[in-house]
């Protein structure tokens, strides 16, 4: 694991927050306006300058650019949210853990219990908006996003450095990259496609960063 910087942590935690906004809850003009207005495509961290990179801020900035905050624009990119991660049928990304490592492949199953008491051991809680199992995607990038500003203040701390690489280690990275290519491939805008690319751009850098070997689990979808 190579030496990581306060600015690191702080950069990882600001790119939680952003991709915890936009996975966990149906999109808002007020939010896309925004990244249009601070071009998000542009102000978007260079993790790897890898062209795979390149190619998902390429498709924000289109989709960012075309972007006129129209009532039309916002119904269609709620549909694509809807089918991607929502429902009402089986959404094509599940954003759900035990929908990837439960035969079953249904909520609230034993990898979500193991997540819920992994957070009961190290007192992390947190108030759900909505009645949602805890182990949507959107939820644990928030908790990373704790994690790693608590790091950026403590860079020593071996104690949250240790939560974080197991939250990610153990409940998160066995699955995620799954359901982000699966977002990347049947995501009908450019904005979901471009998010799932830089997302799985960043899960894949911060993996390398602290050196994690992904616990192998076997996956049902």
């Amino acid at each position: 694991m190579s030496k990581i910087k306060a600015d690191d942590y702080l950069t990882w935690g600001a790119i939680a927050k952003v991709l915890h906004n936009i996975l966990y809850t149906y999109p808002e003009a007020p939010l896309i306006d925004n990244f249009k207005q601070e071009e998000l495509h542009m102000s978007w961290p260079q993790l790897v300058d890898s062209e795979y990179e390149k190619q998902g801020r390429t498709y924000l900035k289109r989709y960012l650019t075309n972007w006129e905050s129209t009532e039309a624009q916002l119904i269609e990119l709620k549909v694509d949210y809807g089918q991607l991660f929502f429902g009402p049928s089986d959404p094509k990304a599940a954003p759900w853990g035990s929908v990837y490592t439960g035969e079953e492949q249904s909520l609230n199953g034993d990898s979500t219990q193991k997540l819920m008491a992994f957070y009961k051991a190290h007192n992390i809680e947190f108030t759900l908006e909505r009645n949602e199992p805890i182990d949507h995607i959107g939820l644990i990038l928030l908790t990373l996003e704790y994690l790693f500003n608590q790091l950026a203040a403590t860079p020593e701390d071996k104690n949250t450095l240790g939560t974080c690489t197991l939250l990610l280690q153990q409940h998160l990275l066995p699955w995620a990259d799954r359901c982000l290519e699966l977002a990347e491939q049947h995501a009908d805008s450019e904005f979901y496609k471009g998010i799932a690319i830089l997302s799985r751009v960043y899960l894949a850098h911060v993996s390398q960063q602290l050196g994690i070997i992904t616990q192998q689990t076997k996956l049902f979808r």
